[in-house]
């Protein structure tokens, strides 16, 4: 019986075309059908985004330059992770080669990153809007693109190390996925790892949690600035925001905290054995983040949401603009007389 490499090894010598054994054949078939249904809703979301972005032009403003960009790397995230960890598990083994094994480990790698910055320079830019409004710093198109230059940059710099021989990218968990090797087991690895850690998720991370801890103060204390001024306090409208903000900061932590923690686990304890099926969940947690961000970023923007349904009904959709234009009018006046003039979100 040919001598096979143990599934925790994690190194490229690992034959990635021959059928594991570790997982059951139902098992793969599961994975594979969550992954197509993942995937499915992660280009429709996100390919709607980018079409309606480009053919509204009238949208892209500083913070919708950001979300597109967001939607460009989760659209490729889904591309390069999802559609193919569906084909992988409905045929039980990652059956397309070392070399592609390396690149859908460096393509996911890399969107992931960029897609969590993105995430991170989008906290930052409401953190400004709402909490500082009459601050020299004014986030414009030209200062978006220039963020967005910096962090497509940033994250090339963290996503080509491990192609060139700190750390490596590999086959994980149940083998039909590849990631970067951290159940590799070398010091090499864990100094890469540790400070990937810190530099790509604890601190936006720590940067997201800030803006946004501090977005929440700044609308409870101007609703009670209204009402003391014998305003209006736009109860429910704060309360919407509310749980925008909260579902933004949950599911950056569902997707993505998993990942690093398993990751920081093999470090601390090099000797841990952990299931291969354990060790493969985080990734695929981190694959749907694709899936939220159009919704929760678009979906509940009502400007966005016309455009979209006037582009699904081809052109059939008419908005009902008029009340909700002076709706929203009578609404940015009161915001004008306290000095915040646009919603956190």
């Amino acid at each position: 019986m040919e001598n096979r490499t143990s599934p925790m090894d994690g190194n490229l010598n690992t034959p990635t075309n021959t059928a594991p054994t570790i997982f059951p054949r139902v098992g793969y078939s599961i994975l594979s059908y969550l992954m197509f249904i993942n995937t499915l809703f992660s280009v429709f979301n996100n390919s709607l985004v980018i079409a309606v972005m480009l053919k509204n032009k009238h949208l892209l403003n500083a913070m919708n330059v950001i979300i597109l960009s967001l939607a460009v790397s989760d659209l490729m995230i889904a591309l390069c992770g999802s559609a193919i960890v569906t084909i992988t598990n409905y045929k039980g083994s990652f059956f397309l080669g070392d070399e592609f094994c390396v690149f859908q480990g460096f393509a996911v790698n890399y969107f992931g990153l960029v897609s969590l910055c993105t995430l991170t320079l989008l906290a930052y830019e409401r953190y400004n809007v709402v909490c500082k409004p009459m601050a020299g710093f004014k986030l414009n198109i030209r200062k978006s693109c220039q963020g967005l230059a910096f962090i497509w940059l940033f994250c090339l710099f963290w996503a080509v190390p491990p192609l060139l021989g700190w750390s490596s990218y590999g086959p994980e968990g149940v083998r039909t996925s590849c990631s970067l090797g951290w159940e590799e087991r070398s010091w090499s690895n864990y100094s890469y790892l540790l400070l990937y850690t810190l530099f790509c998720f604890l601190i936006p991370t720590a940067i997201i949690i800030y803006c946004y801890t501090n977005v929440l103060l700044s609308m409870c204390k101007l609703n009670k600035s209204v009402e003391l001024q014998g305003g209006k306090s736009h109860v429910e409208e704060n309360r919407r925001a509310v749980k925008m903000v909260l579902a933004m900061i949950g599911t950056f932590f569902t997707c993505w905290l998993p990942y690093t923690a398993i990751s920081m686990v093999v470090v601390v304890d090099p000797e841990l054995h952990i299931p291969p099926l354990v060790a493969t969940m985080p990734m695929y947690f981190a694959k749907t983040s694709p899936v939220y961000n159009p919704i929760i970023y678009f979906m509940t923007n009502k400007q966005f949401r016309d455009c979209a349904l006037e582009m699904l009904s081809c052109g059939r959709y008419i908005p009902r603009s008029s009340s909700d234009s002076m709706e929203m009018g009578s609404l940015r006046m009161s915001r004008v007389n306290i000095n915040s003039r646009i919603t956190p979100v």
